[in-house]
Formats: C-alpha cells, structure tokens, sequence
C-alpha cells in the first residue's frame, strides 16, 4: 500500500512540474499560422522591412516635404514609430499605450536612429500582438475617443501605416529615389 502511495505522489508530483513547465514554454510560442494575431504581426513586419529600408535610402532627405503644411520625411518616420510605440502600449496595458494622445520624445532626424527605432517599435507590436489570444484582441479599448476592440485599434493603425507608407514611396519617386525592394 505504501509503494503505491509513493507511486502516485511521484506521479502526481511529475505532472505538477510538467504543468509548471509547459505553460510558461507554451505561452512563448508564437501564434498559430492561422490566427488573426500571426496575419497582423506578419503584417508589422511587412511594414517593418519597407519603412527601415525607405528611411535607409531616404538618408539625406529627411527635411524635404512636397509642399507647405505637409510632413517632411522625417516627420512621417517619426509619426510611424510613435503610432508604433502609442499601439504596443494600447495592447499591453503599458502608459504609452493609455488615452490615445501622440505625445512623443524628441524628433529622430539621424538616418541610423531612425532605422533603429522604425525596426524596434515594430518589434515592440509584433511582440504585445503576439502576447494576445483572441479573446485580448477582443477586449475593449479606447483610440483617439473612439470605443473599440485591441484588434480594432491594430487594424486602424497599420491601415493608417499602408497610407503613410504610400505616402513615404511617392516621396522617395519624387526625388528620384528608388524603394529597395522595387530593384
């Protein structure tokens, strides 16, 4: 009788530590191929590519702007690493994420920062994207005044980041600037 006490308490012991174990493991994988949070991060790097490698060849143009009143390239990468930083800390619960207000440290203008802190902020959504299971993207939140849900808010910023990216390619063409991934 004893033996099969000492049986079951190390099995049950066994099981307790693979649980301990296995959750930690299982919650740092990344999302399924399938699901809504492996498309948007899939999305962010997408992004992520094209605007380092604009800002890298923009180098040395970062002033320039079509026209009176509206952004320079600069302004443009900056406002893309603040939405960048403003969305990781909306889906992770962190200050930089809470009200929705673009406050941003000082404007980046050197080229290699630049780059840095386009592919860093992206790294932060791609990582508080991946953190979320359906149900976290299904969680209310607020942008900009606007009631919404995580994956709302996602979908709202990187449309915003394709406009901008659109916005940042007739850029580089007007001065005679070929995107990288166009050669």
């Amino acid at each position: 009788m004893s033996r099969t006490f000492a049986l079951r308490h190390a099995i049950s012991a066994s099981l307790v530590v693979i649980a301990l174990v296995a959750a930690p493991l299982a919650a740092q994988q990344p999302p399924a191929a399938n699901s809504p949070q492996a498309a948007l991060v899939a999305d962010a790097a997408n992004l992520s590519s094209k605007f380092t490698g604009l800002a890298r060849v923009m180098a040395g143009k970062y002033d320039w702007k079509p026209g009176t009143g509206v952004r320079s390239v600069s302004e443009v990468f900056n406002l893309i690493v603040t939405e960048n930083n403003m969305l990781a800390g909306l889906l992770s619960g962190a200050a930089a994420g809470r009200g929705g207000g673009m406050a941003a440290g000082p404007a980046i203008t050197d080229p290699m920062a630049m780059q840095n802190a386009l592919r860093d902020s992206y790294a932060s959504v791609s990582k508080a994207l991946s953190s979320l299971s359906v149900s976290d993207l299904n969680a209310p939140v607020t942008l900009f005044g606007q009631n919404t849900t995580k994956q709302g808010a996602v979908l709202m910023l990187l449309m915003d980041q394709h406009e901008h990216l659109g916005q940042s390619i007739a850029y580089a063409r007007s001065n005679a600037v070929v995107p990288p991934w166009s050669k």
